[in-house]
């Protein structure tokens, strides 16, 4: 998670897009309300709020490249990126005609990655993303490396050693393998390691097994989100995860999760790009957000 600090204001349009199923509402600065806990929560709220897996704020106007952006996740912690919110932020740039085939750059959690939209057709955004370099082993992620035993491995909920690869591609990530992927092992594992006290700043979890040269599979559990159908950077983190341990050649890597597959390939030195659809879902205005969220 990031540092607490000031939290921004934002006007009440939103967009809302999802990639299979993993869906963020794209909100620009504004005057409107305050992205206080409280509120990014209540915003979030499948039941009470409009819904989603988060929030992404367009900074300053997003005029100038690179253009700005924080993120937000439903229980109202910040966080440091997201490639599925990522491409929505892109698709929904697309929509209203802010960019066009061409790559932009995006600065968020204090990178800069590169964001290009392929296609449009309809409410059907191809985006792709540049991850930028991913890190592997306990440093990348702030794992306190004496956690490990000799063979590297983690010590599991039940007492069992799981055998974990963890890696960055700008937020942690620790990509369980050898794991048969079930919801079973999923709420088992996921929430234990996802909060961890041997994380500095907690970490997405995967379940993820080699099914073909090429195609990889995974189960997902976000930090400050719970189960999700996909996800972008954590397709990230199990496609480097599997060439890292030699289970995968460098390439193009299809990473498939219940929601659907993304494509993220793989280069020599650990350069990533993820690519894959994202669909517009709806444009809407908030009302009745309590009190504390207004200024």
């Amino acid at each position: 998670m990031l540092s607490p600090g000031s939290r921004p204001g934002a006007r009440a349009d939103f967009f809302k897009g999802h990639g299979l199923g993993n869906d963020y509402l794209v909100f620009e600065e504004g005057e409107d309300w305050v992205l206080t806990p409280e509120a990014v929560r209540q915003v979030c709220d499948r039941w009470r709020g409009v819904g989603g897996d988060g929030i992404v704020l367009l900074l300053g106007g997003g005029g100038e490249e690179p253009r700005r952006l924080r993120m937000f996740n439903p229980d109202g912690s910040e966080f440091e990126r997201s490639g599925n919110g990522l491409r929505i932020l892109a698709a929904f740039l697309a929509r209203r005609g802010s960019v066009g085939s061409d790559p932009f750059r995006v600065e968020v959690g204090g990178d800069e990655v590169e964001l290009t939209v392929h296609a449009n057709t309809g409410s059907l955004f191809d985006v792709s993303v540049a991850m930028g370099r991913a890190r592997v082993g306990p440093q990348a992620v702030g794992l306190d490396p004496s956690t490990l035993d000799p063979e590297g491995r983690f010590p599991g909920p039940d007492g069992e050693a799981l055998d974990i690869v963890p890696v960055s591609v700008g937020n942690p990530h620790l990509v369980v393998l050898g794991q048969p992927p079930s919801e079973e092992a999923l709420h088992r594992l996921g929430p234990y390691l996802a909060t961890h006290p041997a994380l500095v700043r907690g970490a997405n979890v995967q379940l993820a097994n080699m099914e073909a040269p090429g195609v990889c599979g995974a189960m997902i559990w976000e930090r400050g989100v719970g189960r999700t159908t996909a996800s972008g950077t954590s397709s990230c983190a199990v496609a480097v995860a599997m060439v890292h341990r030699g289970l995968q050649e460098p390439g193009t890597i299809t990473v498939r999760q219940e929601g659907g597959a993304l494509s993220v390939t793989v280069g020599p030195e650990g350069d990533v790009v993820l690519r894959g659809p994202v669909e517009e879902v709806l444009e809407g205005r908030l009302v009745g957000l309590p009190p504390a969220a207004f200024r």
